[in-house]
This record gives structure tokens, sequence and C-alpha cells, in this order.
């Protein structure tokens, strides 16, 4: 008789790796990010567990968009927040949004690929963003992650 195989807390290892954000483009290293945060490039992934690993990114505020010459992304795409007060809805571009906060770019990219629960809230906490070339994550020995 076979069993499914179903990991126990205990039995997982979590990694820690590192990615350089310049010149990628966002959306595409968006989803590799969540993959790897998911668990889904292990052989063992299970949807319901906790199989993810920790992401670390460099340089976020280098990534590119696609788009035609005359309609860029970056002048189209905008970012809405509301202050929960009348009138107080807030709008900024991709191009402001990357020159004021890179990270947050990136994080909500890799947000909308994640599932919207508490699993998803937990795997989005192990994702480190930095818009600079150095982090202080030296003591997790980060791999490359290709």
């Amino acid at each position: 008789m076979q069993k499914t195989y179903y990991p126990k807390e205990n039995e997982v290892q979590s990694k820690w790796y590192v990615v350089d954000a310049s010149g990628q483009n966002l959306g595409r290293l968006a989803s590799k990010i969540a993959a790897v945060l998911l668990g889904k490039h292990k052989p063992t992934f299970t949807p319901g567990v906790d199989m993810g690993d920790y992401v670390i990114v460099l340089n976020a505020g280098k990534v590119t968009v696609t788009g035609t010459r005359t309609r860029s992304k970056l002048d189209t795409k905008i970012y809405y927040h509301h202050s929960n007060y009348p009138g107080g809805l807030k709008a900024i571009s991709l191009r402001d949004q990357l020159q004021r906060h890179p990270d947050r770019v990136l994080r909500a990219a890799v947000w909308g690929m994640l599932p919207h629960n508490r699993m998803g809230r937990k795997l989005l906490k192990r994702l480190k963003i930095y818009s600079g070339s150095e982090h202080p994550h030296q003591a997790q020995n980060p791999e490359p992650l290709e």
C-alpha cells in the first residue's frame, strides 16, 4: 500500500538565496521569487505546507519594465492606496515609485503572485529587498539564485 508523503514542520529545511535585480524584467523576476518563497522549486513541494526559502533582492531600483516607446509602463502603471479618510485616494506612477521606494514596487509584484491569506503574509516576510548592492545577511550564507 502506498502512502502520500506529507512533510512535517521539523523536516523542512529553509535556505537563503540572493538575487541581483539590476537589468531584470520586473514580472519575470517577481514570478521566480514567488516560486522560491512558496517552495515550488523543491521536489517535495506540498501546497498546504510552508516549504519555501528566504530571498534577498539587491539593486531593486534597477529593474526594467516592458512597454512601447510612446506609452511606457513607467508612466502608465499607477499604484493606488487610500488613507481611509474621505478623498484620501493617493496615486503614484511606477517611475516615481522606483525613485522614492524601489522596494515597494517589487514587494507589490511578488505579493500579487502569492496566496492572499495567512500563509502568504508569512511568506512575504521572508522576502528581503534592498535598493543597494549590500545586505546584512552574510551570516546566513545566501546562495545566488539562477
